[in-house]
C-alpha cells in the first residue's frame, strides 16, 4: 500500500494565478480574511457553527423562517441538530429563486442527451413549471408530507423533475440504482414503506432497450404499502399497466397547473433516504435532511470543483449512487447547468464521452477510475477527435486510483493543464471527507486537502494520529452533511460509525498522509465490495445465495478486476446430498444478477465444504479473500476450522491458473 503515498512523488499540477483568482474558495477566503486554505480549514473544524453559518450565507440559502441556532449538540456528537427552528424547503433554493429572477430564469438548468441522440434542455423557468406540475400530480394522487417515493428511472430530465417534486410536497426521496433487480428494489422500498415509485418503460443501453417497468411489477408484490407507479415512456416498448396502480407520466404530470405551493418543512425534516450496503445485515438507509445533504453537495462542488453559475457539470453516475443527487442538488443550488446522459459512455464508439463534452460545452466532468481504465485501452484517437476546450476540471470518485489511468487522464485528455479533483467520502457523509481544491498543487492519485468543515484524521489501532503510514480514516467533529442516522435503526448507526473510539466517526477506509501533507485513500478497512464504483455489501449477496434451496451458507468477497476495480467471487456450502455441478454454479450466478442487477453477477461461484469462521460463528471474509488471492491470511488462531484456508487457497490457485 505504502508505494502509493511516497513523499518523493512529483507535483504535476500547480494552479495559475488566474485560476486562483476566479475560484469560489479564494473569494470565500478573502471575504473572511483568511491568508491560506490551511488557516481556513483549521477555523472550519474548530468552530463548526461559524463555518456552517458562513457557508449558508455564501451559498445564499434562503430560509422560509430563519434558524435561531446553527447546531445543537445536546444529544451528543452523534446526533447534532442543525439550523434549529429554521424552516427550509430546499427546492426554493434549487429552483424557485432562480425562476423568479428575470436575470436567471432563462439560464439552462438541465441539459440532456440520450444514447439514441435525443437532446433536451430546460431553463430554470421551465424546470420550475415542470416541478410544479409534477408536485400537483403527486398531491392529486393523495401523496404528501412524509410519504416515501422511489426513483427508478434513467438519467433524464424527468428524474430531476420527479426528485424535486417529491421534495416540494415534503415527501421523502428514495433513489434506486437503475440496474437493480426486483429483489433489491423491493427490499429498499418495503423498508421505507414507500407509497409510490417513479419509473419508465425502459431505457437504452448499447442500442437495445432494457426494461424497467417489469422489474417494478415484480418488486411491487413485496411492497405492501405501494399504491402508485408513475411511468414515463422512454424506450417505447410494450409493457403491462395495472389499473388503479399504474399511471402514465403524461396523464399525471402534464395535465397539471404550472404553479404549486411549497410545502413548509423544517430544516431537519427528512428529504431523502439513500440505501447503502455494509458488510453485515440488510442495506442501510442513510437519512438526509433539507439542510444537510444539499448544502454539503453545493459546498464541495463550489470549493472543490469550483463550479460557478452558468457552468455545465456532468458526473457519470446513476441516481441510485449518491453522486446522482449530489449532481442535481449541488449544480442547481449554484445556479449552474446539470448535464445528464442516458446511455453507455462508450457507445456506439469509444469517443462518446468526449463527444458529449464537445457538443454540450461541458466545463466540469466527473468520472471514476473504472471508466478511465475502460476508455484508455482505445488510445488517444477518440480523445483527439473532439474539441475539449470548454473543459476546465475533472472530478473523480468511487474508488482509489492506479497510477497509469490517473496519468493517462491528466496527460492525454487533460493535456497537463486541467486538475483532477480527487474526491472521497460517502453516502453517509453527504459528500466528501477528502478533496482536492483550486488553490492547492496536485500529485498523482492524491488528495491535496481535507474538505473544509471536516475534522478528518488518520489514526492507529489505539486511536492515535499517525503520519507516513496506513491507518484508519476518522472524523472528530460533526458536519452539516452527515447522515441523521440509519432509517429506523439507531443502534446499527452507532455500531457502524461510533463504536470503535469514543465520540469519533470511523469511516471504514484505510488512509495515509505523506510528508508533504497529501492524503491518500487505500481501500476499505471492512469487507464492503466496490464494483465499478458502486458499493455493495457481502451480506446482501449472501442472502440471495442462501435463499436457494441448494445452499446452506455463503460468503461473498471482492477481488481485483482490471476494468471494474473489483469483481464478485462467491463461496457456497451446499445442502448435504446436493450435486455441485456447472449447472448449479450458473444458476446461482444468474440468481444474484436477477436480484442485484447484471453488473453485480459474480465472476465465480465456488463450492466449499465449510467457510472459515471464528468461535462465535463470524465468517472471516478477510481471510477468505487473502487465501483465494494467494496472500498471507494473517492470524488464523481464532478459526475453528483453519484447514479451510488451504482448501480455499487451492481453489483460488486452480481458478487463476
Amino acid at each position: 500500500m505504502d508505494k502509493f503515498f511516497a513523499s518523493d512523488e512529483p507535483i504535476v499540477w500547480q494552479p495559475t494565478p488566474a485560476y486562483i483568482e476566479r475560484s469560489h474558495l479564494k473569494r470565500f477566503m478573502t471575504l473572511h480574511k483568511f491568508d491560506s486554505p490551511q488557516q481556513l480549514w483549521e477555523k472550519s473544524v474548530q468552530d463548526i457553527s461559524w463555518f456552517t453559518d458562513a457557508v449558508l450565507k455564501y451559498l445564499d440559502i434562503q430560509f422560509q423562517q430563519p434558524y435561531s441556532t446553527v447546531v445543537d449538540l445536546a444529544d451528543g456528537i452523534q446526533w447534532p441538530r442543525w439550523c434549529v427552528d429554521g424552516k427550509l424547503n430546499i427546492v426554493f433554493n434549487c429552483v424557485d429563486k432562480w425562476a423568479a429572477n428575470p436575470d436567471t430564469r432563462d439560464r439552462i438548468a438541465v441539459q440532456f442527451e440520450g444514447e439514441e441522440g435525443q437532446t433536451q434542455s430546460l431553463t430554470y423557468g421551465e424546470l420550475s413549471a415542470a416541478v410544479n406540475q409534477c408536485a400537483n400530480g403527486l398531491r392529486q394522487l393523495g401523496l404528501g408530507k412524509g410519504d416515501a417515493v422511489g426513483l427508478f428511472m434513467p438519467m433524464m430530465p424527468e428524474i430531476v423533475i420527479a426528485l424535486l417534486a417529491i421534495a416540494r410536497i415534503g415527501g421523502i426521496i428514495v433513489p434506486l440504482f437503475s440496474g437493480f433487480g426486483a429483489g433489491a428494489v423491493a427490499s429498499r422500498l418495503a423498508d421505507v414503506e414507500a407509497k409510490a415509485i417513479f419509473t419508465a418503460d425502459g431505457m437504452y443501453r448499447r442500442g437495445k432497450p432494457v426494461l424497467l417497468k417489469p422489474v417494478v411489477d415484480e418488486a411491487a408484490a413485496h411492497i405492501p404499502t405501494l399504491q402508485h407507479a408513475i411511468v414515463f415512456r422512454r424506450a417505447n416498448v410494450p409493457i403491462e399497466m395495472q389499473s388503479g396502480r399504474d399511471h402514465w407520466w403524461d396523464e399525471v404530470v402534464l395535465t397539471q397547473a404550472t404553479a404549486s405551493s411549497l410545502e413548509p418543512t423544517d430544516a431537519e425534516d427528512v428529504l431523502m433516504i439513500i440505501y447503502t450496503s455494509g458488510t453485515t445485515g440488510k442495506p442501510k438507509g442513510a437519512v438526509h435532511t433539507h439542510c444537510g445533504f444539499p448544502i454539503k453537495s453545493a459546498q464541495d462542488m463550489a470549493f472543490g470543483m469550483d463550479v460557478h453559475a452558468g457552468d455545465v457539470i456532468y458526473w457519470v453516475s446513476d441516481m441510485g449512487w449518491m453522486m446522482g443527487p449530489w449532481l442535481v442538488f449541488g449544480s442547481l443550488l449554484l445556479g449552474a447547468t446539470c448535464f445528464l446522459y442516458d446511455g453507455a459512455p462508450d457507445y456506439p464508439n469509444p469517443d462518446r464521452l468526449w463527444g458529449l463534452v464537445e457538443r454540450h460545452r461541458i466545463t466540469a466532468l466527473g468520472i471514476s477510475p473504472t471508466l478511465i481504465r475502460a476508455l484508455m485501452v482505445h488510445g488517444e484517437s477518440p480523445v483527439r477527435a473532439h474539441d475539449l476546450s470548454s473543459l476546465q476540471v475533472f472530478g473523480s470518485t468511487g474508488e482509489p486510483w492506479n497510477p497509469d489511468p490517473w496519468l493517462w487522464l491528466f496527460d492525454t485528455v487533460g493535456q497537463r493543464q486541467r486538475p483532477i479533483i480527487n474526491y472521497s467520502g460517502g453516502t453517509e457523509i453527504g459528500g466528501g471527507i477528502l478533496m482536492c481544491h483550486p488553490l492547492a498543487p496536485q500529485k498523482p492519485m492524491a488528495f491535496s486537502a481535507v474538505c473544509f468543515g471536516i475534522a478528518a484524521d488518520v489514526v492507529d489501532e489505539h486511536g492515535q494520529p499517525v503520519r507516513g503510514q496506513v491507518g484508519e480514516l476518522v472524523i472528530r467533529a460533526p458536519w452539516i452533511g452527515m447522515t441523521r442516522g440509519f432509517w429506523r435503526d439507531r443502534e446499527r448507526y452507532l455500531a457502524t460509525y461510533w463504536s470503535t473510539f469514543p465520540d469519533i466517526w470511523v469511516h471504514g477506509d484505510w488512509a495515509a498522509v505523506d510528508a508533504d501533507g497529501m492524503w491518500y485513500i487505500l481501500g476499505r478497512s471492512d469487507d464492503t465490495i466496490k464494483i465499478a464504483g458502486k458499493r455493495i455489501g457481502p451480506a446482501e449477496v449472501e442472502s440471495i445465495l442462501v435463499n436457494h434451496e441448494a445452499v446452506s451458507e455463503a460468503a461473498a468477497i471482492g477481488v481485483p478486476h482490471e476494468i471494474k476495480g473489483s469483481e464478485l467471487v462467491c463461496f457456497c456450502v451446499l445442502v448435504p446430498g446436493t450435486r455441485s455441478d456447472a449447472a448449479l454454479r450458473q444458476a446461482l450466478r444468474e440468481k444474484v444478477a436477477a436480484e442485484m442487477g447484471k453488473p453485480m453477477q459474480p465472476q465465480e461461484v465456488l463450492f466449499v465444504a465449510d467457510l472459515p469462521k471464528t468461535r462465535n460463528g463470524k465468517i472471516m471474509r478477510r481471510i477468505i479473500r487473502a487465501a483465494y488471492l494467494g496472500l498471507s491470511p494473517g492470524d488464523t488462531s481464532s478459526l475453528t476450522n483453519p484447514d479451510m484456508v488451504e482448501a480455499i487457497r487451492a481453489l483460488g490457485a486452480n481458478v487463476q491458473s
